[in-house]
């Protein structure tokens, strides 16, 4: 008997049915048996029914079993989710490092030098596809200088010096575009904030010019950049999926290709849920730091 047949609630019939079709998808299956597994699925009541049955086992904490690997659906998230919060976070730091004080400068030094190039490279950063850059960075860093491995992953509890080397490159690649959009709303944001009458009159004030841009005009910047970021990096925790193609690295975005190929639509509604979830978690974390930011929101 399979996992799947042990943890399932189906009769023995159907479970071995649903193993059926599943492993002989592309083969002509009897009208019969597709009518016992939709009673069994219950795809035969109506959607909201349907949908309520989904939600009374999320709730429970049961999204259910992959028809392919027959391993349960949590499982197989609580597996995969920590390698891309990892490799995400990563790319998110190294976007706000270098988005963030490339968009300062760039507003500082406006119609300048140091602006141009920083919309030099913000736009070439948008338009360089991720899956292109991994492929040079590979064929650069791995192939020619041997720095880095070209692929694969290892969990920061085994080895974190060599997790870290083989989630940097695709870190980099991934924050790589969104740097570049960090850039280019928080240099926009920074104009704005330095147009502003209380930056003429911190300046007025005789403070100095760091202090005005950092302490001043900055922190009332960084308000919608704040809101970019927590998008972003819920578009990273889904959007990864190329990179973890290109590098080998069995995150979230590698777990719902196989199972779009494979037809695996429970792990499928599973990574779309928790995705949801956390685009929804980060969007209250970006109205929590609003507060913290800006102190005239404490006082509203």
């Amino acid at each position: 008997m399979t996992d799947f047949e042990e943890h399932t609630d189906l009769d023995v019939e159907a479970r071995r049915a649903i193993e059926a079709v599943v492993l002989a998808a592309t083969e002509p299956v009897d009208p019969a048996v597709l009518a016992q597994i939709r009673a069994q699925l219950h795809l035969d009541q109506p959607l909201p029914a349907q949908y309520l049955h989904w939600m009374n086992n999320v709730l429970h904490g049961n999204l259910g079993y992959s028809w392919h690997t027959q391993q349960p659906v949590t499982q197989l998230i609580a597996q995969k989710l920590p390698v891309t919060l990892q490799l995400s976070l990563m790319a998110f730091v190294i976007a706000v490092l270098i988005g963030v004080p490339a968009g300062v400068i760039a507003a500082v030094d406006r119609n300048r030098f140091w602006d141009y190039v920083a919309n030099g490279v913000g736009l070439a950063g948008l338009s360089t596809p991720n899956f292109w850059l991994g492929i040079m960075l590979i064929l650069l860093v791995s192939v020619q200088l041997g720095w880095l491995p070209p692929s694969g992953y290892v969990p920061l509890t085994v080895d974190w010096k060599q997790s870290l080397a083989t989630t940097i490159m695709p870190a980099f690649v991934l924050g790589n575009s969104i740097a570049a959009i960090l850039m280019r709303h928080t240099r926009s944001a920074m104009l704005t904030a330095l147009d502003q009458d209380f930056v003429r009159t911190a300046r007025a004030k005789g403070l100095r010019e760091y202090v005005v841009v950092i302490r001043h005009a900055l922190r009332n910047a960084l308000i919608p950049v704040v809101t970019l970021g927590a998008l972003e990096l819920g578009t990273l925790f889904s959007g990864a999926v190329l990179t973890e193609q290109v590098f080998s690295i069995p995150g979230f975005g590698k777990l719902i290709v196989d199972a779009v190929f494979n037809r695996d639509y429970p792990v499928v509604q599973g990574v779309v849920l928790v995705t949801a979830f956390l685009y929804v978690m980060l969007n209250l974390l970006a109205d929590v730091l609003y507060v913290v930011i800006n102190p005239r929101l404490r006082e509203a």
